[in-house]
């Protein structure tokens, strides 16, 4: 298994069990969250490089100016500090790279994905007392400042660069071809934000069948989330059974069908039949 490598079992649970309770918290931190799923994905994360990683955003934010401004001001003060002096920023080779979704190795490397990177910039601004929030746009991440009515976008994968009106159109409509609706630049709930990066991780290992384990345990913390998409189930069991673990792939795959039996009996009777040819591969 190339790097990283995910921790001893007994860690691994632990960090399973404070990644949920965080989740299921009040006010749900980000960072915190990020910094859980990072060190399930890689065992040399330790709960120094965890306090570490965390020292290391309250230092940048306490390199910003002293409330700089309005949001156009926030927006220039952080492109300047993490895109321009620092290098925080993102390029192709970054997709391909399972650290781009690991937040204490966007700040080792400072290159990421475009939400990682958002991730670093929401948190230094909120640190130095701004209004930011991350904003998802289709098919890329960036940054808002200030509240609707003066609204300014940066893009950390592009070092920080201020968006125009035009340059948010013409990320989405290249991104995901469609056009740039209002409804896409209210904030984004942090639960979201570490679903979409999980998204990332689960797409990251779909086309590497052998990491299969990446695979795996970004379904579970998906799962533990509050809110999910219920075919992660679904998802689940096929991984366990590609896995070669069918039992635990047959037993999910009944259980995923009894969630579906109210809504869809055909589509159960068909995960039901999956369960049957997963046990019997045992024969």
């Amino acid at each position: 298994m190339r790097p990283p490598f995910p921790p001893p079992p007994e860690r691994s649970a632990e960090l399973r069990r404070r990644f949920a309770a965080e989740a299921r918290s009040e006010l749900p931190d980000l960072s915190a969250l990020c910094l859980l799923l990072g060190a399930v994905a890689d065992g040399a994360l330790d709960e120094a490089g965890i306090d570490a990683a965390q020292m290391e955003l309250d230092e940048l934010a306490g390199r910003l100016p002293f409330r700089p401004g309005g949001p156009h001001a926030w927006a220039v003060a952080l492109r300047d500090l993490l895109g321009e002096r620092l290098g925080f920023r993102g390029s192709p080779g970054d997709y391909q790279r399972l650290e781009s979704s690991l937040l204490h190795e966007v700040l080792r490397r400072r290159r990421g994905l475009p939400i990682l990177l958002s991730v670093v910039w929401l948190e230094v601004a909120r640190r130095a007392g701004a209004q930011v929030y991350g904003v998802a746009l289709p098919g890329h991440f960036v940054v808002g400042f200030g509240a609707a009515g003066e609204q300014v976008l940066a893009d950390p994968f592009d070092g920080g660069r201020v968006l125009t009106g035009s340059d948010a159109e013409l990320l989405v409509a290249g991104a995901a071809g469609v056009p740039l609706d209002p409804g896409m630049l209210t904030p984004a709930d942090p639960l979201d934000v570490v679903l979409r990066v999980l998204n990332n991780v689960r797409a990251w290992s779909a086309a590497r069948p052998e990491r299969s384990d990446v695979s795996l345990w970004a379904v579970d913390l998906s799962l533990l989330l509050p809110s999910h998409p219920a075919r992660l189930r679904y998802e689940r069991a096929q991984l366990l059974v590609q896995r070669g673990e069918f039992l635990a792939g047959a037993a999910e795959l009944e259980a995923y069908a009894e969630l579906v039996a109210g809504v869809d009996e055909a589509a159960a009777e068909q995960v039901r039949r999956q369960a049957r040819v997963a046990r019997a591969k045992l024969n």
